[in-house]
């Protein structure tokens, strides 16, 4: 086992000129090389230097161990980090986190990977970490000015505005998505869904589900059986992986009775967050039993997860992806968030991507556009610079593994970045139309006319638009 692996880059200055230049000796923006995937060494953390290999594979070592507080997290980092960040975290927590701390041990060992054990430079090269940035924010990573976009919501989405029963939003014509429970194996501090998912923090108190698990689900399978236009079911949550495997595969298999059902997709983090989960027996069988009935039945059985670093990608987690493909799942694929600091250089994304498609067997889905949550604005990009992305990322993967960036836009849903109507590029405020109504505008005469607006970052606009927003926000 080893702490280091040379992770792929868009810039490779040891490779030979020949390598890297073309037969005119200019180099491409981006250079391919093909990185192993390494899992990196637990034992660098005093807290688990004797943790076994085997105890590190076993799923329920890490739903115990997971790092809920500070407390817990210094017992496990030891002196490798200076006071400097423990006092940024506790800052973020008290004043500004909108979801709880829940890491397991896997996603925190996939930080700082490689860092020197000097406390001062590893504490550096953990502030400085990708993963570090959304799993494990800090106050100082906080936009000073604006740290929430003056339209920013709880639920900025309005999810549960669409609602038809309880927790079941239908909110695309022929798509659904089922909330079963609202805990997750990990909770990430962009959360699309903090006004529901997770235990409630300083900031923010947090909705409950009122309905037993039992009787929410009899609802969902009630209205889809009463509702033959809706084939495609995302089942989610939080996270699928917290729902006992018993109870998750008699409810998948609810839904397989539907004649009207053709899709069905697992939405879990823990694949790349807890992927030991899905490498137990008990739930590699039920799986397998549940994709064997979907072949038989022509469902489309899915697993969607969400990884939005190269660093989380790692042989546990191609492990995991492979044993889904092998016993009958369809796809793997990924959908992934665009976050400052985490993925927004080319290179970055093209590192995922290629380290999801070529070593792990997941395909590189959608990344969406960070949702303007409180306190999520350092994290979100701007749509000029999604629509710079997309057009750097073109031409270097498989068509069918060029990931779509899109915005999910209030009341409109996914929209590829280049799909606006119109666009003030001074203010930061984007136009979209939509071809369908959701369920609360099926009486709207107006809906497919309506423009509907989307914002930028306001500390991304010019001078003259950061005074306008000063002004009016």
């Amino acid at each position: 086992m080893t702490a280091t692996q040379e992770p792929a880059t868009g810039t490779h200055p040891s490779a030979p000129a020949a390598d890297q230049a073309g037969q005119h000796g200019v180099e491409q923006p981006y250079e391919y090389r093909r990185a192993e995937l390494v899992e990196p060494d637990w034992r660098r953390f005093l807290g688990w230097r004797d943790v076994t290999e085997a105890q590190w594979r076993d799923a329920q070592w890490q739903r115990v161990h997971c790092v809920r507080n500070l407390k817990q997290l210094r017992s496990v980092l030891g002196d490798l980090v200076e006071d400097r960040f423990f006092d940024d975290l506790a800052a973020d927590q008290r004043d500004m986190a909108t979801m709880s701390m829940l890491l397991p041990p896997q996603m925190l060992n996939t930080m700082a990977p490689h860092a020197d054990t000097d406390p001062r430079r590893f504490t550096d090269a953990l502030y400085a970490d990708p993963i570090r940035r959304y799993m494990l924010p800090v106050r100082s990573d906080r936009d000073p000015e604006w740290p929430s976009h003056p339209h920013s919501e709880r639920d900025s989405l309005h999810e549960a505005e669409m609602w038809v029963v309880e927790g079941l939003t239908h909110r695309y014509p022929t798509k659904v998505l089922a909330e079963l429970l609202s805990t997750c194996p990990q909770y990430c501090g962009h959360c699309t869904r903090m006004d529901l998912v997770g235990n409630s923090t300083e900031q923010i108190d947090k909705h409950k589900l009122e309905l037993k698990p039992v009787d929410r689900q009899d609802q969902i399978v009630d209205y889809l059986n009463r509702t033959p236009g809706v084939r495609d079911v995302v089942v989610s949550g939080g996270d699928v992986a917290n729902v006992p495997w018993h109870q998750l595969e008699a409810f998948l298999m609810r839904l397989l009775d539907i004649e009207t059902v053709r899709d069905i997709r697992l939405a879990t983090k823990a694949l790349a967050g807890l992927p030991q989960h899905w490498l137990q027996p008990k739930v590699v069988e039920g799986l397998e039993r549940v994709a064997g009935t979907a072949r038989r039945r022509g469902v489309n059985l899915a697993i969607h997860t969400h990884v939005n670093h190269a660093q989380s990608v790692t042989p546990l987690v191609a492990e995991a992806a492979r044993t889904a493909l092998e016993v009958g799942v369809r796809d793997v694929r990924n959908q992934g968030v665009l976050m400052r600091g985490v993925n927004d250089t080319p290179a970055s994304l093209l590192d995922l991507c290629f380290a999801l498609q070529g070593e792990a067997n997941i395909l590189p889905y959608y990344f969406y556009m960070c949702d303007m949550i409180p306190n999520a604005e350092h994290w979100r990009l701007s749509v000029a610079e999604a629509q710079h992305l997309q057009h750097a990322i073109m031409g270097y993967l498989p068509g069918y593994a060029t990931p779509r960036i899109v915005c999910d836009v209030p009341y409109v849903g996914k929209r590829w970045v280049h799909q606006l109507a119109e666009y003030d590029r001074e203010r930061g405020i984007s136009y979209w139309t939509k071809n369908y109504r959701t369920g609360i505008e099926l009486d709207d005469p107006e809906a497919l006319e309506r423009r509907y607006p989307y914002y930028d970052p306001i500390s991304t606009l010019p001078e003259a638009g950061r005074a306008w927003w000063a002004e009016h926000g």
